[in-house]
């Protein structure tokens, strides 16, 4: 015979006190097993969705992001004259010839400048990323120094409102519009024409190219013939390639992180469940008996605890879930340790997370009750009848 679950739940609701704080344990724990997935699946959602799969980016062989990059303009002259690079409606290539630099900027409320992105592109450059919409104000002007700021470079630091100045390179820049990427790296990063920043910083090279291929199979033509021409001597990448990889850093980080986290947390919540069920099996010995002697097998007895002990443990790994649900509402910042640059990104919260939050508190249950059921499981009738 096997124990139904009703009787499992009703013994659990008798210990209500003793429930709520194993459960409330284990709830802890899952709440900060899935802060860590969703914090690194907000990582590589915003660094990912950076990018497009219709375009391709160009890097000096050997670089690993844009900052340590350098494309000469004889080189983007050669690329534009590429048959897979996409033409517009005029038969101008479909192109940006960009250069990255960074700057210091207070944050709001902290004195202290922190590392900030300003990308420079030619007009085309924001053709090619159509998931970024201006929020306010207007596009800066080609020639003029003007830039735009990403809605998170805005919200995070001082003086970054349409209107204000800031002054870097030995010269002063109009902040013209503010723009919104639609949740991905954009968002940390100001804009402006990449002449202008090219004369401020005095750089002759750009940084990297980014470029519209003709078709979907044209990545690959396009890096056969960049490798067949010795002039150039070039990394070409699909743009979500390329800022996935700038995220594997900054994400192994945050994974050992959250492992190590969760582990010494789950340590705690495992010997609850142990000294909860060890508890439940100490007072419940006649109880024990009884069913033995009603014909339960021990094997009923070994599943009936140690269902207890999962139960507790999905009980608060659904309110550990529940509460880690509304921290897609928060938006963190952090050094990007690719480009060491801030990087704001959200809590983003998959069914894959769901299903390994859940998983993960089904193994504290069995973990922790295992040894307790067993126990239980091993009491003779006699003896249990004795006891109780």
């Amino acid at each position: 015979m096997k124990l139904p679950l009703t009787y499992i739940a009703r013994n659990l609701w008798t210990r209500r006190l003793t429930t709520v704080l194993t459960a409330g344990g284990m709830a802890l724990v899952v709440f900060v097993f899935a802060a860590v997935l969703m914090l690194d699946a907000g990582l590589k959602k915003t660094l990912v969705g950076t990018g497009s799969w219709d375009n391709a980016i160009l890097l000096r062989q050997g670089a690993q992001t844009e900052i340590q990059s350098g494309v000469s303009r004889d080189q983007a002259a050669l690329i534009e004259t590429l048959p897979d690079v996409a033409r517009d409606a005029s038969g101008a290539p479909m192109s940006s010839r960009e250069i990255v630099v960074l700057i210091g900027a207070p944050k709001k409320g902290d004195s202290r400048p922190q590392n900030v992105i300003v990308r420079g592109m030619s007009p085309m450059g924001i053709t090619l990323r159509p998931q970024v919409a201006l929020k306010a104000g207007r596009w800066m002007q080609p020639g003029a120094s003007e830039i735009v700021v990403g809605k998170n470079v805005n919200s995070g630091f001082a003086n970054m409102d349409v209107g204000d100045t800031i002054r870097f390179a030995a010269r002063d820049w109009l902040i013209v519009g503010v723009f919104d990427g639609q949740s991905s790296g954009f968002d940390s990063e100001a804009w402006g024409d990449a002449e202008q920043l090219g004369q401020a910083f005095r750089r002759v090279a750009y940084s990297s190219m980014v470029v519209r291929l003709a078709d979907s199979s044209a990545l690959e033509r396009v890096q056969k013939s960049i490798e067949g021409d010795v002039r150039l001597k070039l990394d070409v990448k699909a743009e979500p390639a390329f800022y996935e990889e700038q995220s594997r850093a900054l994400s192994t980080f945050l994974s050992i992180l959250g492992l190590a986290l969760s582990i010494i947390f789950s340590i705690g919540a495992i010997i609850g469940a142990a000294i909860t069920m060890y508890s439940a099996v100490a007072s419940r010995v006649g109880e024990i008996g009884t069913l033995r002697a009603l014909g339960f097998r021990r094997a009923s007895i070994l599943w009936a605890f140690l269902g207890e002990s999962v139960l507790l443990a999905v009980l608060g790994g659904v309110v550990g879930l529940g509460a880690a649900t509304f921290l897609q509402l928060l938006t963190v910042s952090t050094l990007n340790f690719a480009s060491f640059s801030q990087l704001s990104f959200g809590f983003y919260l998959t069914p894959a997370i769901v299903l390994k939050s859940m998983l993960f508190a089904v193994v504290m249950g069995v973990v922790g009750g295992f040894l307790p059921s067993f126990k239980a499981a091993r009491m003779e009738i006699v003896d249990s009848l004795r006891a109780g």
